[in-house]
């Protein structure tokens, strides 16, 4: 009786063991098919080819960035619509511009967008630097000509001092193309590393917990990493919104043909850069078209129009709390002192 009783402790003890053992190769499976995929956020951000960082250029690119006088009405900045304190979006469906005009887009958030190969919804602009400069003069945005933007920083003697300082070798450097450097440069800074799925990706199996586990499974298996993959998990590749099913006017209006307008190109209809999922949580609303507030239908939307997948809702939440766990160390910004206007300095268009 007592070996019987021995015997089932060691079948017991070995099943318990091989539970363990098949649940431990199961997550390394897991975090194993998730490096293949995805990359962790440095914690600096990249080098901008032909741009150089410098202490000077960063803080002039900060004062740029927060500096509304960079608008014909001396009300709207950068951080107007790329707010770092929510998200580096505006929590608007489509940002308010130019004498209350309403851009066509939802603002796409600045955070870690120094990792995505191409700027703005339809990739019009191939870098930061040179996406720093569209807002600036469009009439809808900040509605500044190039020769005001100029004028208004000659016009400003401290700004006159900062160029020099970050552009130092340039005899005239108060430029356009320099203001964009500038403003890059700081942009480039706005990184979000050591969100929990980084220090996942880094090897700490238990930064993240069993639904978001689960989330990230079915997020594989279902197919999304097909397009939201790499370092942003996005930002990387273009996209027709709508691949299985059309998701309705109100989420694709059909009057912004997307890409097309960049290339008209005919299969380039309804295209768009697939967005970075990194801190997705903290960015409603949603799609370029901002008119979905909800994260958890957004996640159904794309597993219906672009996959073919009609997403349970336990399957949903768990795909969300993935999603969740992409919420990075948020950068903590010192809202610059900006140099003051004096007399000659343009007044605001009334």
């Amino acid at each position: 009786m007592q070996s019987l009783r021995a015997l089932t402790l060691l079948a017991v003890l070995a099943f318990t063991v091989l539970a363990l053992t098949l649940r431990v190769s199961a997550q390394d499976s897991l975090m194993a098919a998730a490096q293949a995929q995805f990359e962790p956020i440095p914690a600096t951000p990249p080098a901008l080819p032909g741009n150089t960082a410098t202490p000077a250029k960063v803080e002039l690119g900060t004062m740029l960035y927060f500096d509304p006088r960079l608008s014909a009405s001396h009300a709207i900045s950068c951080s107007t619509c790329h707010n770092v304190g929510l998200g580096g979006g505006d929590a608007q469906e489509t940002s308010i511009g130019h004498r209350w005009q309403r851009g066509g887009r939802n603002a796409p958030t600045v955070l870690n967008a120094i990792f995505n190969t191409a700027q703005f919804w339809d990739g019009r602009a191939k870098d930061l630097e040179e996406q720093a400069g569209g807002p600036l003069v469009n009439p809808v945005e900040m509605a500044s000509p190039p020769e005001h933007v100029v004028e208004q920083l000659i016009a400003i003697p401290g700004y006159v001092a900062a160029f020099k300082a970050a552009f130092p070798d340039e005899s005239q450097p108060v430029r356009l193309a320099n203001a964009q450097k500038a403003i890059a440069v700081f942009e480039a800074t706005l990184i979000t590393p050591d969100a929990p799925f980084d220090r996942y990706l880094r090897g700490d199996g238990s930064a993240l917990n069993s639904d978001q586990k689960q989330g990230l499974r079915l997020f594989m298996d279902k197919g999304c990493s097909a397009c939201h993959s790499g370092i942003n998990l996005g930002g990387s590749m273009y996209s027709p919104f709508g691949v299985i099913e059309n998701p309705g006017a109100e989420l694709l209006p059909p009057g912004d043909k997307g890409r097309f307008s960049v290339t008209k190109t005919v299969s380039d209809e309804y295209v768009f850069k697939v967005p970075t999922l990194r801190n997705i949580a903290l960015t409603a609303p949603y799609f370029h078209s901002g008119r979905s507030w909800d994260l958890r239908q957004a996640a159904a939307v794309m597993g219906s129009s672009q996959l073919g997948e009609w997403l349970s809702a336990d399957e949903t939440e768990k795909i969300v709390q993935f999603l969740e766990s992409l919420t990075g160390e948020q950068p903590k910004i010192l809202h610059p002192i900006m140099p003051p206007s004096v007399a000659a300095t343009p007044r605001p268009e009334q």
